[in-house]
């Protein structure tokens, strides 16, 4: 497992994101209200302000509270990006699933998994980003990756 911290804590617009509504574009959804889960399929695209998630298909749940708790996005190149501060280059992931832990702020890229962060780059089996620490975890392998891919990171110097 390789783990890197890339710094800077949770910013006035990271908190902005968390009270902005959350913007659906779907072809299909299947709404279960008592069960607090959403699933919408057909090239999925889900806003909340600076941050995105796209999917063929995502399965939304809430908790007790109504809240969003969970986000899991699959498809051939699943995507998020998030701009954690209007001075900081966009965040951009990618792979078969993505799974938003909301309360932790903590977001796995799973099977062929890519995280772009500015000229910085992360591949690998498994990535699991921290949003607020701006921490990487990555493996090789793991649950839902198909066969071993090896970890690779680009780091571009400081200008």
């Amino acid at each position: 497992m390789v783990s890197l911290s890339l710094g800077i804590t949770a910013t006035q617009a990271q908190q902005n994101d968390a009270e902005a509504p959350i913007e659906v574009e779907a072809d299909n959804l299947e709404l279960d209200d008592r069960a607090g889960t959403a699933v919408y399929t057909g090239e999925v695209d889900i806003r909340q302000g600076s941050m995105r998630l796209t999917g063929n298909r995502v399965e939304i749940q809430r908790n007790d509270q109504g809240q969003l708790s969970l986000a899991t996005a699959t498809g051939e190149r699943a995507y998020i990006e998030q701009q954690p501060d209007p001075s900081e280059p966009i965040i951009r992931g990618w792979g078969r699933t993505i799974v938003y832990h909301v309360a932790e702020r903590r977001v796995e890229l799973i099977d062929r998994a890519e995280l772009h962060q500015g000229g910085d780059t992360f591949d690998g089996g498994y990535l699991e980003y921290f949003l607020d620490s701006r921490v990487v975890q990555a493996q090789a392998e793991g649950e839902g990756v198909e066969g071993r891919q090896r970890i690779r990171m680009t780091l571009q110097p400081e200008q």
